[in-house]
C-alpha cells in the first residue's frame, strides 16, 4: 500500500511532498506503524535478537506497578 502522508525528521511538521521537507529540507519518514497480524512469522527470530542483545531477560521480575 502506499502511503502518502511523511513526517519531517528535523522539524516534526507532517507533508504530502516525497523527497524533502518543504519547511526545513529535512528527511522525511513514513509515520504510520507496521501493520499487525495475529500470525506472527517473525515472533521467534524477534525474541531471539532480544534475548541474545541482553534487552530482555527472561529470569528477572518486571518491576510492581499499582
Amino acid at each position: 500500500m502506499n502511503w502518502l502522508m511523511r513526517k519531517c525528521v528535523r522539524c516534526g511538521s507532517y507533508t504530502l511532498d516525497k523527497e524533502k521537507c518543504p519547511r526545513c529540507g529535512g528527511e522525511l519518514t513514513v509515520p504510520h506503524p507496521a501493520r499487525f497480524s495475529p500470525v506472527d512469522k517473525y515472533a521467534t527470530y524477534r525474541l531471539r535478537e532480544k534475548l541474545s542483545s541482553n534487552l530482555l531477560k527472561l529470569d528477572e521480575k518486571p518491576p510492581y506497578v499499582p
